[in-house]
């Protein structure tokens, strides 16, 4: 029997517990605030039911009986193999947390964190059982959006690192290697570069948001659905990836040697891309456009495994 604790149950969580659920494994959710576990055990039956009407979850009401809420940490870390930690994102919160996960957890049970941008090695220096433990980051919503950034410190065992891989192919996501630490991992990184530059672009009056926008959802998003950076390079010149660089470089190498400054975050620019996007919404319209959000990648997951086989 595949067991995992999911120690955390808000919305990333309530993704994760769907995840394993559905691909056959025994979920134990755990939140050390009162109630909050059995709201998430309710609401993963919504993440389920619309996994299922995408043809992604077989079996809704089969997966939601294999989740089960736990009323201590000791009870939901109890013979798992995996325990996937969704705790807040400071730094001694999560210490605290991998002290009780190192002293309660299995030995051989893989302790991986959910960190949006804080490395391992931060939380897991002084634990015994430090080899054990790494970063699994997921991309919100995961059960919608499967790849996984798995990082560790640099005392983390190559063969949990395997692990932890196989754990997260054989449940659907995929899961990369990020080789060394460095803050933010690669998603965030990567989308913080061009978050920056758009925030250069709108706020020094370039282009308004919802244009750049547009730019981003019916252009280079339309070829980022099912292409990489480096597979589109390398279609966009006859002789590939060292045609493209000999061509294209001096133009790049112009832009970086101009970067958005930090300061476009802040000032006269960023008060401009407020102004100019003009709107505020409440917390029940996110929550409604989140839900088509889902849908809609739901349907475009779909397309893209249908596509696959």
């Amino acid at each position: 029997m595949k067991n995992v604790a999911i120690v955390g149950a808000g919305l990333i969580g309530r993704a994760w517990a769907s995840i394993f659920a559905r691909a056959e494994w025994h979920v134990r959710l755990f939140d050390p605030v009162g109630g909050q576990a059995d709201r998430c055990h309710a609401l993963c039956r919504e993440a389920l039911e619309q996994l299922a009407r995408h043809g992604l979850c077989d079996d809704p009401t089969k997966a939601l009986a294999r989740i089960q809420v736990a009323n201590t940490l000791e009870a939901a870390v109890d013979g798992v193999s995996l325990v996937q930690e969704n705790g807040p994102e400071k730094v001694e919160v999560k210490q605290a947390i991998y002290a009780e996960l190192d002293r309660l957890a299995p030995a051989n049970a893989i302790l991986a964190s959910s960190t949006s941008a804080i490395v391992a090695s931060k939380f897991t220096e002084h634990l015994a059982g430090r080899h054990r433990c790494l970063v699994a980051h997921p991309v919100n919503p995961p059960h919608l959006v499967p790849v996984v950034e798995l990082c560790g410190a640099p005392w983390t065992s190559p063969d949990i690192i395997e692990r932890a891989r196989a754990i997260y192919l054989g449940i659907g996501q995929v899961p990369i290697i990020v080789k060394r630490e460095l803050e933010g991992f690669i998603l965030n990184r990567l989308q913080g570069a061009l978050l920056t530059e758009a925030m250069k672009l709108a706020g020094e009056g370039y282009v308004s948001p919802q244009d750049l926008d547009h730019v981003i959802k019916d252009g280079l998003g339309l070829r980022w659905s099912f292409l990489g950076p480096f597979e589109t390079i390398e279609l966009n010149a006859p002789g590939g990836i060292p045609d493209y660089i000999a061509r294209y470089s001096a133009f790049y190498q112009r832009l970086a040697a101009d970067p958005a400054p930090a300061s476009a975050w802040q000032g006269e620019g960023a008060a401009r891309v407020a102004s100019e996007w003009g709107r505020t919404p409440d917390a029940a319209e996110i929550n409604r456009r989140s839900q088509q959000r889902d849908e809609r990648l739901a349907a475009l997951q779909a397309h893209k495994r249908k596509m696959e086989n």
